[in-house]
């Protein structure tokens, strides 16, 4: 049977810019890119120019995404370690914190002397949960020696890690031994460390640049070949304009909310993964890492026996490109629905702004 229906999947890690960088993309584009990638959820980190980081800053973002968004969305906050009396006032309007421990977009590179003094704040601001290992995880970009430090940390204080885009055989083999060890650490990887390695930046030139930046194609296997001790797959969609990836010095980041599960759909009509994987990946583990409930009615039909090829003139994204432009994928989303409501078809977004929900 070639037509098939999911629930709708779930992206645990997108940048959608807005607000104050709405040149590159914004709540309204971002979440229709969302509807056209099968993603009827998706969470928004805090890195925006103005980093997410006071209450006061997440509640003008909410207000915003409010009037703008198609899909639902979530947030996280952020912090430097200077803001920890905020956690308390934030604590049920986020998904979790998102800390970052090596250079990447935005301001928010903590020194790891503030870590240990970040998750014990974060640890008695939610100290009205019977048991840590249900709290709201703390989301860390850490790689290579950062992550020894992250993982020290969970032995030592129990908080609850998502461990984000996983890209080396170093890295991935940390965190196996730390989830055999008992660990309460789930990670995740991306669609573009999947599918491109280090020999793609060749072609693409800076249109292949990212943090983390693509390994080998040993990593790449290795990321294959331990799909079972990944939890999800997030597309880290972080748009950025033509202009901005040619220009001076180095932009790093892709889109990827349209193209993660095209890139999923052709990996199972290749036989190198089933369906039952990109619903562990991209909804059942998400959901429970995150508390998202789900919903029967919220739903994607897709095509498995249609291909096409990606064109950047079909994106919905406003940076209107993508590092996968031109490979031929297997597997069309044909509808979606939200709480039952059809809310994308033949490639047309049916809902108007405004009508995605906030999670909280």
């Amino acid at each position: 049977m070639s037509l098939i229906t999911l629930l709708g999947l779930i992206d645990p890690h997108v940048h959608l810019r807005d607000p104050r960088q709405t040149h590159k993309e914004d709540f309204y584009t971002g979440t229709c890119a969302a509807l056209a990638g099968g993603f009827t959820t998706i969470l928004d980190m805090p890195n925006n120019k103005t980093p997410i980081t006071t209450f006061r800053v997440l509640n003008e973002k909410i207000k915003i995404a409010k009037e703008k968004i198609v899909c639902d969305v979530g947030f996280y906050f952020g912090s430097l370690g200077d803001n920890l009396d905020e956690f308390e006032k934030v604590k049920n309007k986020v998904l979790g914190l998102k800390l970052y421990l090596n250079e990447t977009t935005g301001n928010l590179l903590i020194d790891k002397m503030e870590l240990e003094k970040i998750f014990l704040a974060w640890s008695q601001s939610m100290s009205l949960h019977s048991n840590i290992l249900s709290t709201k995880p703390i989301l860390i970009h850490a790689e290579e020696k950062m992550l020894n430090v992250v993982i020290d940390l969970v032995k030592k204080l129990g908080n609850k890690i998502h461990v984000c885009h996983i890209s080396t055989v170093s890295d991935l083999t940390q965190i196996i031994k730390a989830k055999e060890e008992g660990l309460p650490i789930t990670c995740g990887v991306t669609p573009h460390h999947l599918f491109l390695t280090e020999n793609d930046v060749k072609t693409l030139g800076p249109f292949g640049k990212m943090k983390p930046g693509l390994k080998s194609k040993k990593d790449q296997d290795f990321l294959w070949k331990n799909l079972k001790y990944i939890d999800v797959i997030e597309s880290d969609h972080a748009p950025h304009t033509v202009n901005e990836k040619r220009g001076e010095g180095t932009t790093y980041g892709v889109p990827g909310l349209e193209t993660t599960l095209p890139l999923l759909l052709t990996a199972v009509s290749e036989k190198r993964i089933e369906i039952d994987d990109i619903m562990r990946l991209c909804h059942k583990n998400t959901a429970k890492i995150f508390g998202i409930k789900s919903d029967p009615q919220t739903k994607i039909e897709i095509n498995l026996h249609t291909s096409y090829f990606i064109l950047h003139t079909s994106l919905f994204t406003k940076c209107g490109w993508s590092p996968f432009e031109g490979w031929k994928v297997k597997g069309k989303i044909e509808r979606v629905f939200i709480r039952g409501e059809k809310v994308f078809e033949d490639g047309k977004v049916l809902v108007k702004p405004g009508f995605g929900k906030i999670l909280i």
